[in-house]
């Protein structure tokens, strides 16, 4: 066991390394996963959300990765393996799909619990967050969703990987391959990879472009206000609608302008999770675009696992910014 007077840190690109090839991985499980599921490989959790085998496998492998390299780093993740402690079989699942993925001999049930929980790590200086499968829904429904890591340091987003196995290279494109990777380092922008690993582009927000993404999911946002900034804007073509931080994705290529997340009027004190933002935020930033709350506010990934301090999302191309905020204002 190294002590802490022996700590060494890597360099930074390790990091990014690490990240990249940690969310590949993981998207060739939930392939396999998707490929394969079972009724049986889908739960409830106590929230009433819905949870995969591909979640935990995920999970799993990403922090496996992370811990290995990183030994002394924080990583608050999404989810836990006490609802797979209660559930054999599902955990017997689990250890298979991971198994096939990791490099090491074949790993125990209660190890593979170990990795998944090396995820309940809670916000301090400095911190890996991580959603597994952002998207579940979308995952179940063979539609898009994103496998989400960041890396914060004393709040601010410095490396953001995003995993989008079912986007399109190209969103308009007819018969465009799909698995997308996006990386962002902060003051080195955002590039495209696909979801073997081959470098494509930088990518760059798009001024010209007049289209907006929401969520598929009618209680992840305010669709009736959403619609009406649109208006406002001037922007008549039909919404994105899409699952998960895919949606960021789009913008910071330049086939979104805006990315509207207002609090649904049912939950009017809903406040988001870090891990579901934070990787897509630096995605759009450093292809150009700007990312706020609803108020104008930067997130803020200090206040916990929800960013109790923000409201709402509005991720743009940044020219329309100061319109969007304008129109949210006089709502």
């Amino acid at each position: 066991m190294k002590s802490q007077t022996d700590r060494t840190e890597p360099q930074d690109n390790t990091r990014k390394q690490t990240a990249i090839d940690a969310v590949l991985t993981a998207i060739q499980l939930c392939e396999k996963v998707q490929a394969e599921m079972v009724l049986t490989d889908a739960i409830q959790k106590p929230d009433q959300s819905p949870v995969t085998v591909a979640d935990f496998g995920s999970q799993a492998l990403i922090c496996k990765a992370i811990n290995e390299v990183f030994p002394y780093d924080t990583i608050v993740a999404e989810e836990s393996a006490q609802t797979l402690q209660e559930n054999a079989p599902l955990l017997e699942r689990v250890a298979d799909y991971v198994n096939r993925f990791s490099e090491d001999t074949e790993a125990t049930t209660e190890t593979i619990s170990e990795w998944i929980n090396n995820g309940s790590g809670e916000v301090g200086p400095s911190f890996w967050t991580l959603d597994p499968i952002d998207g579940t829904k979308g995952f179940l429904r063979h539609d898009q969703y994103a496998i989400a890591l960041a890396y914060i340091v004393d709040g601010v987003v410095q490396l953001g990987v995003l995993g989008c196995p079912n986007l399109p290279y190209h969103l308009d494109a007819t018969d465009a391959e799909r698995g997308c990777l996006f990386v962002a380092i902060r003051g080195e922008g955002t590039h495209l990879y696909t979801k073997t690993g081959e470098f494509l582009e930088q990518v760059y927000i798009s001024e010209t472009v007049h289209r907006f993404a929401e969520s598929v999911e009618s209680t992840h946002g305010d669709s009736e206000a959403h619609a009406n900034i649109a208006n406002v804007l001037g922007i008549t073509e039909p919404p994105v609608q899409m699952d998960s931080q895919a949606k960021y994705g789009i913008v910071s290529r330049g086939e979104a302008s805006l990315y509207i997340r207002l609090p649904n009027p049912a939950y009017p004190d809903y406040r988001e999770c870090i891990w579901d933002h934070a990787a897509g935020m630096i995605v759009v930033e450093e292809a150009g675009g700007t990312v706020t709350d609803a108020n104008g506010a930067p997130l803020n990934f200090l206040t916990g696992k929800r960013m109790h301090e923000n409201r709402g999302i509005v991720a743009t191309n940044g020219k329309l910014h100061q319109h969007v905020l304008k129109a949210l204002s006089h709502r």
